[in-house]
């Protein structure tokens, strides 16, 4: 364990001890999250390196989340901890998507030596404070904001290490700011420093450039009770910087309401990544047939969707401008970024892409049938421009993914709360040096309330 998580485990033990009943303890909630877990991935056959045609894990996750009240006082303290536990039920070397074991993991889980561990398991602890509408976070943070977002997509969800502070001081206006020093992946027990694609060793801490600063602020200002506006800014030392502005807006037109989501990134080199190739990311870059290079990026999208009696519609596009590929923190080992695609397999946010996307849901509960809610959407990306060494150019390239969704929660009765997932996409693509891929997910969860 690291030192700081050490003392921060400490520091918390004491103030658990020194806490009063009233609000601290009052106030707490602990709730077990359960989710059985299958995913398999079939590559299918391009030029790209075969290193593994196909993947399938299954497993069994163990969530417990404690979030405590606040000490009476002026100041109140107060402290949250999350206890994560992943216990294989079916995997092998083989079928890993680790065959060679040269990453720090497979899809799912980790590996001990060349083999997927038979379970992983962390303890993430976060020391708060809160005066009037301010609050303090210090420890494990699972920030879902624009420009830095914690990935929830396999059998455990990513956390960060680091600092955010909240301020609501201001009616209507949400103040944020903070620092993230480590990452742990979603298929890992340790944290790790941070890094973007192209550097970041794809998938192997032991490889590739890292930093451990993050820095993060912003703030969301609600117009009306339908307009909401975004403005962040996001720091990787030595690798970029990133601004981010955004709209949110829903306008009831006739029987329905219509939402749309505007939303722009402005990305660009930072430190080491402007001069020194291994600090540099993914992208086309003309004098520079790595295909790497420094950041440099503009990211523009408008996301439409207009819901009535249990269907919502909805359309997209979206133009990613500029050398490079849009950046975001990635350290090889799953991920997730604040665009409108990024969807199960792919993001869709290569250099020069232009993406359009079209989008289908509906809840069966307009049809006396609550819980149940199904979904499709399909994205098609041309005018990539990429550079391999390995595989050529490819200017002008194209990726279209398809992902269909069927979900249902038991609405009310003993298993209130028991959910069933389904999630099928299917990407192809044209890109030098990417394989096709088809992707099933089965997901069982479970929540039950301990405190």
């Amino acid at each position: 364990m690291y030192k700081s998580s050490l003392a921060l485990a400490v520091a918390v033990g004491v103030l658990a001890s020194h806490a009063s009943a009233e609000g601290f303890l009052d106030d707490s909630k602990a709730t077990l999250k359960l989710r059985n877990y299958y995913i398999n991935t079939d590559n299918r056959d391009s030029a790209a390196p075969k290193n593994s045609n196909y993947s399938a894990e299954w497993g069994q996750g163990f969530q417990v989340e404690f979030q405590s009240g606040y000490t009476a006082g002026t100041v109140g303290f107060g402290v949250d901890a999350i206890g994560l536990l992943g216990v294989k039920l079916d995997s092998t070397r083989a079928k890993s998507g680790n065959p060679t074991g040269s990453l720090d993991g497979g899809t799912v889980f980790p590996t001990n030596g060349d083999d997927p561990a038979d379970s992983y398991s962390s303890l993430g602890l976060t020391a708060k404070a809160k005066i009037s509408k301010t609050e303090l976070k210090i420890g494990t943070l699972m920030p879902k904001l624009p420009v830095i977002q914690y990935n929830d997509g396999r059998l455990l969800p990513q956390t960060f290490q680091g600092g955010q502070i909240t301020s609501n001081e201001i009616k209507d206006l949400t103040l944020i700011a903070g620092q993230i020093d480590q990452a742990k992946g979603r298929n890992s027990s340790n944290n790790e420093n941070l890094s973007i694609s192209g550097a970041n060793g794809s998938g192997n801490s032991n490889l590739g450039e890292r930093s451990n600063k993050f820095y993060y602020g912003g703030a969301d200002y609600k117009v009306t009770k339908d307009l909401l506006l975004q403005y962040y800014y996001g720091e990787l030392t030595d690798f970029y910087q990133q601004h981010f502005l955004g709209l949110t807006h829903n306008w009831a037109i006739g029987p329905g309401v219509l939402k749309s989501d505007l939303r722009y990134f402005h990305s660009t080199d930072d430190g080491a990544n402007a001069n020194d190739s291994a600090y540099y990311t993914t992208g086309s870059y003309q004098s520079n047939g790595s295909g790497k290079g420094p950041v440099d990026n503009n990211l523009y999208s408008g996301l439409f969707l207009y819901t009535v009696a249990g269907h919502t519609f909805g359309g997209g596009y979206q133009v990613s401008n500029g050398s490079s590929d849009f950046p975001w923190l990635n350290q090889g080992d799953g991920s997730s970024n604040g665009t409108i695609t990024d969807m199960q397999i792919q993001k869709f946010g290569r250099a020069g892409e232009r993406t359009w996307q079209g989008r289908y849901s509906y809840d069966f509960a307009a049809l006396g049938f609550p819980g149940a809610t199904a979904g499709l959407v399909y994205l098609r990306g041309d005018n990539i421009d990429t550079r391999s060494t390995t595989a050529g150019n490819g200017d002008g390239r194209s990726e279209w993914e398809r992902d269909i969704t069927l979900a249902y929660v038991v609405p009310t009765g003993t298993f209130k709360g028991l959910g069933f997932t389904w999630k099928n996409a299917m990407w192809r693509n044209d890109i030098p040096g990417q394989r096709d891929q088809d992707e099933n997910r089965v997901i069982l969860s479970y929540s039950i309330p301990l405190l």
